[in-house]
């Protein structure tokens, strides 16, 4: 027999000991992704008391495509949309507190005399807080349904967002080693241009191909074309200059706004998890503690900086985006830790070599360390605001609460704003779909037809067919929003208006004459003149051209019902949350969906049992059962396991209603084993109980929690006994239970077993 390769016997060390360390991080309640990390310290060569795994290279090859997977998770629970909606609050603050804590990392990192390079990748890592553990955190003290859990939980999805674009920075930084203006400012416009392209090109392609085949599609096929997709994403992002963790995320985001979206994340979980706990084992595998014993300082520095730091930071980052001092301070003690894109950052920095090798291992220990501080500095908020209280005087306090860059307003905004703002969008849009149309057609389409067609008919042919590919494009650009009401409207209020309206409309069609001169220039020898005739030409009688009209309004309406398709189906099956939302916010209440579980005790009860608003002050406005949606429940409405509630309350009220729902369940059955349900067959005795009485009279359903089955009638053949059926002597039973109550049965009630069970057919 042939022996098994190393990797397979490195996956099984991997595997079996992360499994016994994370049993052990869950009955401690602590992070699974620490006993990961733990997992992997305990099998790396480092450890010289234990197996290690032989061949770690393999298993970075496997953590690669963890971390790939780890971020097509993540944007598949984001969505542009909701950035869109979140207001310029989280942007606030997420801008201050990653620049503040960037600086700090960078000042800390010079202070010991580390590299640049290492101080800039530290800045990174000390910058981003860890979701799922601030997730984590807030599941086990009941706080998520808090108002202020929902803003940090906002913050941590821009993080997560920046974090990417971050780590497309830091690649270019490496690559160049040095910190020139122009390449920074190229690498976020090539960052934005091709984030625009994908997304626009994702959400009008994907949609229609899975909504095509729907009915063709299983969960098998749906999770190979997931998975296809996303590892196809990542080879076009690596062919491009970015990272293939990057791509992943940008094909998460964009199957995020589909209406397989809740689908495909179940599918992926598992996968998910199989490749992101070797990622995170192999994070472990990097921690040498004879660098932790050398590093101690550091570490024990940096563990301070974070907790200070963003104690400090974060505090003020919510502080500067409309938060009230306590909701700030609350905010801002939560988020005081590293985790999971640390690590990935400093996976970055080593694979890229710019960074120590001492530095992962701090970053790790650091990460621990913070982890297990992170609910002691949550629970510290509220004091440590109580003592600041005290000791500041009302007006102070007033002060800060006030002190805010934005805040919501309600005032209109002007129609000059929203069209500007509106026809910025429309043009760099367009733009962006028709230089990418012109790259591909000249890159992949041009050399072929030279080979077919003498010069000058390729040329002309490939120009041809690139005007007729971006013709939609440009014909939008230029008329878009020009019979809108915003346009109407100032063309109505003031005639002085009517010239920086026109200029607009020019201005527009001067672009898009710039994409056919831009064509012609490159595939002709024309004078300037001509080509200048010739676009305007092109693009005039794109604007006259109905047909291309209908072409592009198409187009546009695909794209928009495919970006609102996920919004259709909340609205179809009553997933969105109401309106009125938004009103109760300004009077401190608010709306949060729980999840009855299924071993509740609160199942099978109705709603005027359990006294909901006598106990906890909440109202239940709505229950949502499957595709069913109750709304305003009556007392008689029954609780069933899997229901979500939709309940209105303030912080302290929901969070009484949420812990109470959690804790309130059926406890395992320690004797599962003995609950196996057993056949018997019984035979009525003249002097048993049973005989001369019916059915319904025995109480063998009742009182001995056994079920008769039927009554054999000759040798192979069981009849069903109707309630009324009187027992009669030597009649030959079939009875399932348990068999403690099968004894019970037959003890109490003198009924004698058959020695032999003879087969039977029903």
């Amino acid at each position: 027999m042939s022996e098994l390769p190393h990797l397979i016997k490195d996956l099984a060390l991997i595997l079996v000991v992360a499994g016994i360390v994370t049993i052990i991080f869950k009955r401690l309640k602590q992070p699974l992704v620490l006993g990961y990390v733990v997992a992997g310290f305990l099998v790396s060569p480092n450890m010289p008391y234990t197996m290690s795994v032989v061949d770690i290279a393999d298993i970075h090859t496997w953590a690669d495509i963890g971390v790939m997977f780890l971020l097509f998770s993540l944007g598949l629970d984001f969505s542009f949309k909701k950035i869109l909606k979140m207001g310029s609050s989280p942007i606030i603050a997420t801008c201050a507190i990653v620049f503040c804590m960037m600086a700090l990392g960078i000042t800390v990192g010079h202070t010991f005399g580390w590299g640049r390079m290492d101080c800039i990748f530290l800045g990174g890592m000390l910058a981003m807080s860890s979701t799922t553990i601030i997730y984590k955190a807030f599941d086990d003290l009941g706080l998520r349904q808090q108002r202020f859990a929902g803003m940090v939980m906002s913050v941590l999805i821009l993080e997560d967002m920046l974090a990417i674009v971050m780590m497309v920075m830091l690649s270019a930084l490496a690559s160049g080693a040095n910190l020139d203006g122009g390449q920074m400012l190229g690498s976020v416009v090539r960052i934005g241009f091709f984030l625009v392209l994908w997304f626009v090109v994702g959400i009008f392609a994907i949609p229609w191909l899975l909504r095509s085949s729907r009915k063709l599609i299983n969960s098998e096929t749906l999770l190979i074309i997931s998975l296809g997709l996303c590892c196809a994403m990542a080879v076009v992002s690596t062919q491009v200059g970015f990272s293939s963790a990057f791509g992943a995320f940008v094909m998460g985001s964009i199957l995020a706004e589909t209406i397989e979206a809740e689908k495909i994340i179940k599918l992926v979980e598992p996968v998910k998890n199989l490749f992101g706990a070797i990622f995170f084992v192999s994070v472990g595998m990097l921690v040498d503690p004879k660098i932790l014993v050398e590093y101690s300082v550091p570490i024990l520095v940096l563990v301070m900086t974070i907790l200070v730091g963003q104690a400090l930071f974060g505090t003020f980052g919510f502080l500067i985006s409309g938060q009230s001092l306590k909701s700030a301070m609350q905010c801002g003690f939560s988020m005081a830790q590293i985790g999971e894109f640390s690590f990935i950052i400093a996976s970055l920095g080593l694979s890229l070599g710019v960074i120590g090798n001492f530095l992962y291992p701090v970053v790790v220990a650091v990460s621990v360390i913070t982890t297990f501080l992170t609910p002691y500095m949550i629970r510290l908020s509220t004091p440590t605001y109580n003592k600041l209280e005290k000791h500041l005087s009302k007006d102070i306090i007033h002060i800060l609460n006030d002190f805010a860059i934005s805040r919501p307003s309600s005032a209109p905004q002007g129609n000059w704003r929203k069209l500007l703002i509106q026809l910025f969008r429309i043009t760099l849009v367009y733009s962006i779909l028709s230089v990418a149309v012109i790259t591909l057609m000249f890159t992949f389409a041009l050399i072929p037809l030279r080979q077919i067609l003498p010069h000058w008919w390729a040329n002309a042919t490939c120009g041809l067919m690139t005007i007729a590919m971006i013709a939609p494009f440009l014909r939008a650009m230029v008329m878009k929003k020009n019979h809108s009401e915003e346009f109407k409207a100032l063309w109505q209020e003031n005639w002085m208006n009517h010239a920086p309206l026109i200029v607009t409309i020019i201005v527009r069609f001067m672009i898009a004459m710039a994409f056919i001169f831009y064509i012609c220039n490159y595939l002709t020898r024309f004078t300037h003149a001509l080509m200048i005739v010739i676009a305007v030409t092109m693009v005039t009688l794109m604007v006259l051209s109905r047909r291309l009209k209908r072409r592009s309004i198409e187009m546009e309406r695909m794209f928009i019902r495919n970006l609102r398709s996920k919004d259709i189906e909340a609205q179809v099956y009553g997933h969105k949350r109401p309106l009125y939302e938004g009103h109760l916010l300004d009077r401190d209440i608010h709306i949060s969906d729980f999840d009855v579980p299924e071993d509740s005790r609160w199942a099978g009860k109705t709603l005027a049992d359990m006294k909901l608003r006598g106990r906890f002050g909440v109202n239940v406005s709505s229950i949502l059962r499957g595709t069913q949606r109750i709304n305003i429940p009556n007392g008689d409405n029954l609780i069933f396991p899997g229901d979500k509630l939709q309940v209105i309350g303030d912080d302290d009220q929901l969070t009484a209603f949420g812990k109470a729902l959690r804790s309130d369940l059926h406890p395992e059955d320690p004797d599962i084993e003995k609950r196996e349900m057993k056949l018997r067959q019984l035979v009525i005795c003249r002097d048993g109980q049973f005989f001369g009485k019916t059915l319904s009279e025995s109480g063998i359903r009742d009182e001995y929690n056994c079920m008769v089955v039927g009554m054999e009638e000759g040798e192979e053949a069981l009849s069903q006994l109707t309630p009324d059926h009187k027992f009669a002597d030597e009649d030959t039973i079939w009875v399932v239970g348990e068999k403690e109550d099968l004894e019970r049965l037959q003890k109490a009630n003198r009924i004698k077993p058959k020695s032999v069970i003879r087969t039977f057919k029903v």
